[in-house]
């Protein structure tokens, strides 16, 4: 077991490019130590090489249930702990609901939702013993609203999200806490080498669907959200004291979040009549 210093210990998942990549430069460069993982570990060993005395890289499948294992167990062995778990892998995939393919639904689940609850599983019997630990989840803006053609990718972290908000009650007297973070529009790979979209194409949804989606695919690289801004945030949420279990990234998402839960309200008050009119009086 190496403990060439005394930072926190950090396993992140999907660090081979984008967030996971800079909040593991991130996480290192304040100090930490970090089991750097990916599913092909050649794409983070230029990060293990620059922090060779803090940063170590593991192979890891997020679907992969003796990978999931093993990497906490990596941590463990080569740390003694782990004090904050990222949730980080995950990619998008779209399509109309109706042009979904259910192989291709299901696998993108099993990496974004049933894969950050396998890592999460995995930890908290040792964060539990120790009674500290932070989970942060890397969600998006798709798990707090829903929009035309990313539907399958928001039921994915709509389900991560109500997953999280349980678990961060649960937890929190335990000495455990979970933050879900909410980016909108940042320079990754989300919107261009690792979407996923679907073959099937039906012209009833070419203007208010596929139009949506291509717009999209061409805001690959000029996105406004910079990941190296957004990873920093990930190391001072590590550090409150206490964090919040919920915060959006970007102008963009704040904007039209509070427009949607504006939209809410206005719906509940128009409503009440009739939501209050099935009880008995």
């Amino acid at each position: 077991m190496s403990s060439h210093n005394s930072g926190p210990v950090w396993l992140i998942t999907g660090c081979s490019t984008g967030f996971g990549r800079e909040i593991a430069l991130a996480a290192l460069e304040s100090g930490g130590r970090v089991l750097v993982t990916a599913r092909r570990t050649a794409a983070v060993e230029d990060i293990c090489a620059a922090f060779p005395q803090r940063a170590v890289s593991q192979a890891l499948d997020v679907t992969n249930p003796e990978q999931v294992a093993g990497a906490v167990q990596g941590a463990l062995d080569h740390f003694g702990q782990i004090d904050i778990l990222v949730n980080n892998a995950g990619y998008g995939y779209v399509a109309a609901v109706e042009e979904g393919e259910d192989a291709a639904i299901r696998a993108m689940f099993e990496t974004n939702f049933f894969g950050a609850l396998a890592m999460t599983r995995a930890v908290l019997p040792h964060m539990r013993s120790r009674r500290s630990g932070r989970i942060i989840n890397n969600s998006s803006q798709a798990g707090l609203m829903a929009n035309p053609g990313t539907g399958f990718y928001s039921a994915s972290k709509f389900a991560l999200e109500g997953l999280m908000e349980a678990l961060a009650k649960e937890v929190a007297p335990l000495g455990i806490f979970v933050t879900s973070v909410q980016p909108g529009a940042f320079r990754t790979d989300w919107s261009g080498r690792s979407m996923h979209r679907s073959p099937i194409s039906i012209a009833d949804y070419a203007d208010h669907v596929a139009s949506r989606l291509d717009m999209i695919a061409e805001m690959d690289g000029k996105q406004p959200g910079d990941p190296v801004l957004a990873a920093r945030i990930f190391i001072e949420l590590a550090a409150m004291d206490n964090p919040p279990t919920q915060l959006v990234l970007g102008k963009g998402v704040l904007t039209s979040y509070r427009e949607k839960l504006d939209g809410i309200l206005t719906a509940l008050d128009a409503w009440q009549p009739t939501t209050e009119s099935t009880e008995w009086v």
